[in-house]
């Protein structure tokens, strides 16, 4: 990295020992800024907007917008901003989702210290940056292909729109309440939660949690 120019770095996790730990490594590092940290998408977003960074530490499983959804829309809001995913999970789907939705990087949050640094550096500099744990899974995929339609996930069969609702539901929130946070009227938010049910093929909210935890979209735990 350039010694006169400092790489900006927003750490976003849903466990503030987590961004506060990671804070505090980075900022002993000189060619590194961090601009801010967020405990959740929808967080990270409005931050993003705000202090545009040049990478974004992002954790997968997150209340209120998970980090798959954030990644989606953040180069909407900030084209330059390059996705460190950190996460405990090397679960193959989320690994496929957050890097489909444009992570360049994937790192297991076990990890060493300087491997963080490192990962930060080669992302910056324009090249991806994978967890040995994680490359196995990416190279499968290219030899073995991504999968069959077997494989859809909440990501290929619902909306955006869709995926928000879905998390907010599987996270206990009211119709009432997410058609405030969202801006909807309560009855479109009935309407999306009912095609969300038939596209997944459950019939009851504690399906539809579950499938929601299945697939990573809520923080929510069995």
């Amino acid at each position: 990295m350039s010694d006169s120019v400092k790489t900006r770095v927003l750490i976003v996790d849903d466990h503030r020992i987590v961004r506060e730990g990671l804070r505090s490594l980075l900022e002993n590092e000189e060619n590194i800024d961090v601009v801010g940290d967020a405990c959740n998408g929808r967080e990270c977003l409005a931050m993003a907007k705000e202090t545009l960074p040049d990478i974004v530490i992002m954790d997968i499983a997150m209340p209120d917008m998970n980090g798959v959804e954030a990644t989606k829309r953040l180069s909407r809001i900030v084209k330059n901003a390059k996705v460190l995913a950190l996460s405990m999970t090397t679960d193959r789907r989320l690994v496929q989702e957050i890097l489909r939705a444009g992570a360049r990087g994937f790192l297991i949050k076990d990890s060493a210290c300087v491997e963080l640094i490192r990962a930060i550096e080669i992302i910056q500099g324009g090249n991806p940056y994978l967890s040995p744990a994680i490359q196995g899974i990416v190279v499968g995929d290219i030899v073995n292909g991504p999968g069959s339609g077997s494989d859809a996930s909440a990501m290929t069969l619902l909306s955006a729109r869709e995926r928000e609702v879905l998390q907010l539901v599987a996270e206990g929130i009211t119709v009432k309440c997410i058609a405030e946070r969202l801006g909807l009227s309560p009855k479109t938010i009935e309407t999306h939660r009912s095609n969300i049910m038939e596209k997944v093929g459950v019939h009851s909210i504690p399906q539809l949690t579950k499938y929601a935890i299945q697939e990573g979209l809520t923080a929510l735990e069995l």
